[in-house]
């Protein structure tokens, strides 16, 4: 699970500057000396998954300025428990608190998406199916909340339009039909992988026998599923997408499909309740 820091060190910039403004932390600045050293713990108050400490890391370290050190206590795409130390940082007080609603509202995040897909994972452990995200990510954070994922063991879909054709219903409907959508995509970018949605079993035997290489199956229910599986015959990867929730995602990854598409890992995922515990102070 890489995550480079070029992914996130100008959000992390931009984050700062939006909750510090001009003057900075006014209400800090004002109650703690500038000699208070202390150290604090980033805990989680509920169990999840965590994801996102290089990046609460690299808050401590942009306000500190090589003043703050971080200590992990846990890593990324662990199962953490309700105070469970996932990371100490130690150095001036006014740093810490500076920096401590932006890293944890970060991490809070990612957290809380990592959780919410190992959910999905769990729903389908013993089945070959995969649980895969979208493209339903907040704009400039896709990168994070794709690597969020990786974390709570989801795979990634596409990182941008350009990675991977994806031929959907308002392009099959632009260009005439599945069979038309296809081919023109094929032939204008012969070595991207391509991918169609379908919503008929018609449509899922004309894309499979044209040479898809994934078939994305929009709101079919389990028995069509089945079908298509038992047709596809491993020529083509298929992908249930719409209508998935977490109580028939087992039944959706028995019908033999090799992912579950599901948006709502990063759209709509709750936040992981992380809160950062101050210890004992002293002056330098």
């Amino acid at each position: 699970m890489n995550l480079d820091r070029a992914a996130y060190a100008d959000l992390v910039r931009r984050a700062l500057d939006e909750d510090l403004g001009a003057a900075g932390d006014v209400t800090t600045l004002a109650t703690i000396p500038a000699t208070l050293l202390g150290a604090a713990d980033l805990v989680p108050r509920q169990e999840g998954v965590i994801a996102g400490l290089p990046v609460a890391a690299h808050v401590f370290e942009v306000v500190g300025q090589g003043r703050v050190l971080v200590e992990f206590g846990s890593a990324d795409g662990a199962r953490v428990g309700p105070g469970e130390v996932v990371a100490t940082v130690r150095g001036p007080v006014r740093d810490l608190l500076t920096a401590e609603r932006t890293a944890l509202n970060l991490l809070g995040h990612l957290s809380g998406i990592a959780t919410l897909t190992r959910r999905w994972v769990d729903a389908v452990a013993g089945t070959a199916a995969q649980i895969r995200d979208t493209r339903k990510t907040t704009p400039g954070l896709r990168a994070l909340q794709k690597y969020a994922v990786r974390c709570g063991g989801g795979v990634n879909h596409r990182m941008s339009l350009s990675d991977a054709a994806l031929v959907k219903d308002n392009h099959v409907a632009a260009a005439g039909g599945v069979a038309a959508a296809f081919d023109l995509v094929r032939s204008a970018y012969p070595d991207l992988p391509l991918e169609v949605e379908v919503d008929t079993i018609e449509q899922a035997r004309e894309v499979i026998d044209a040479g898809a290489d994934l078939v994305l199956l929009d709101n079919m229910g389990p028995a069509v599923m089945r079908e298509v599986v038992a047709y596809a015959a491993g020529r083509a990867r298929l992908e249930a997408s719409g209508g998935l929730r977490l109580e028939n995602a087992r039944e959706v990854a028995g019908t033999g499909v090799d992912y579950l598409s599901v948006g709502a890992l990063t759209h709509s995922a709750p936040v992981l309740d992380i809160g950062m515990d101050l210890g004992t102070v002293r002056e330098a």
